[in-house]
């Protein structure tokens, strides 16, 4: 009777064994031909298309078939993510705040996308990063800078895998004083918007503390999209000023450098940008040597040399015959960051393609390494990143026919972003306590 129990046992166990192996090869098989449905936003067409949203989408086709050749580098070379194929749902970010809400209920709840990357503007982040938590999706934001989105509010799905302007704006005054540039007057221009008005207040209080001696001279707020600078070069003119400081970016940026230089403004004033590499291949020699410029991170003309640099700059290269910018690194950075939360979530839900929340919890507080440096989860409760950064100033090489940066000097994340217990406006005004800087 024992031996018969026991062959009894071991029969029935032989058969749960087996009957879970074919669930398991059921599953496997399933699992083979699953797909992550991933939606994609930027800018595809408008003003900001041509030098942000464009190479953002580009990135974005390289990651996808990168990843689902399994052609990226460890520790990104698994099939897709995490051997689910990525399907790629691209659309539209033109069109404002309103839209953008309700294109991305449509991904979640027409497409049925699993996650989504995108937004480049600072107000389309501000208007959908409720609906994510509302509807209990997740959702990465690649680029818009506003520090708001998570020192306002603690969404749960809700992540930037790129540091805010508060960065782009502290690494800037430090390089001007770092390099003895003369600043006792100043104007400013900036964009009417989220963006545009955030940059200017982490850049006046920055300078406060740095050159408390600068005068302000003019101080423009064109709207966002204006296209035509002639009253804005003529105010600034007429208040010559030792740096002209902007955010624009985009066409407006590309808009405001032409008209300008048309018209001699940068000849006695330097320009100080803060998010200038992505429209230098379209100006060229048109771009005024000496301007002192960011990329929103260590990207581009910028980035430092290391063989994950030299892979993604092969490979975009290769696709789109032209040196990636600053919106093709934060969109490639967001993707790792998802690859690796995906597949970490994964192991953990024993193969299964994951929730939302269990990749929420994975992206959170997490460390990962890109082409522009290290990313690191660490502000907003672990739900926005902090990089180090990269300054310097434009010569135009006409051998190459290429603008360069020379006089670079890199900033760690630690020198130009606030602690986790501080806000990036009240770290600012207090002096930048507990910054490292080397």
């Amino acid at each position: 009777m024992i031996s018969s129990k026991l062959i009894g046992k071991t029969r029935g166990g032989l058969v749960s064994m087996l009957a879970a192996a074919s669930l398991l090869t059921l599953a496997g098989a399933a699992q083979a031909q699953e797909t992550f449905k991933l939606g994609v936003v930027t800018f595809l067409s408008g003003p900001a298309a041509e030098s942000f949203g464009m190479p953002a989408a580009n990135a974005a086709k390289l990651m996808v078939e990168q990843f689902n050749k399994a052609a990226a580098p460890a520790p990104y070379n698994k099939v897709g993510f995490g051997g689910m194929k990525i399907e790629m749902v691209l659309v539209d970010e033109n069109g404002g705040g309103a839209k953008q809400v309700q294109e991305l209920r449509n991904l979640y709840q027409r497409e049925n996308v699993d996650a989504v990357i995108g937004y480049v503007g600072s107000g389309d982040c501000l208007a959908v990063a409720p609906v994510a938590d509302e509807l209990k999706k997740f959702l990465v934001l690649f680029d818009c800078g506003s520090p708001r989105i998570f020192e306002d509010a603690s969404p749960k799905y809700v992540f930037r895998t790129a540091s805010h302007a508060a960065m782009d704006n502290v690494s800037l005054v430090r390089y001007l004083k770092s390099h003895n540039v003369k600043v006792n007057t100043m104007n400013l221009i900036n964009q009417d918007y989220a963006w545009g008005q955030d940059s200017r207040g982490d850049f006046l209080a920055s300078m406060a503390n740095v050159y408390p001696q600068a005068k302000m001279g003019a101080d423009l707020l064109p709207k966002f999209g204006a296209g035509q600078y002639g009253t804005e070069v003529s105010v600034l003119g007429g208040k010559q000023a030792d740096i002209t400081y902007s955010s624009l970016w985009g066409g407006d940026l590309q808009g405001f450098l032409l008209q300008g230089a048309a018209r001699g403004l940068f000849k006695d004033t330097t320009l100080v940008l803060s998010a200038a590499d992505h429209v230098l291949p379209g100006l060229l020699d048109k771009m005024p040597d000496g301007s002192i410029i960011g990329a929103r991170g260590a990207y581009g003309i910028l980035s430092a040399k290391s063989p994950i640099n030299d892979w993604f700059q092969a490979s975009y290269q290769s696709m789109h015959k032209v040196l990636p910018v600053q919106a093709g690194y934060r969109m490639t950075q967001a993707f790792m960051g998802v690859k690796l939360a995906v597949e970490t979530a994964m192991a953990k839900n024993g193969g299964k393609k994951p929730s939302p929340e269990q990749i929420s919890d994975a992206l959170r507080n997490s460390t990962f390494e890109t082409p522009g440096g290290q990313i690191r989860m660490a502000l907003g409760d672990g739900h926005q990143a902090i990089q180090g950064t990269a300054i310097g100033r434009t010569r135009y090489d006409a051998a190459s026919k290429r603008v360069l940066a020379v006089d670079v000097q890199t900033f760690g994340a630690e020198c130009v972003n606030p602690p986790a217990n501080m806000k990036s406006m009240d770290w600012i005004k207090a002096g930048f306590p507990g910054a490292k800087c080397n």
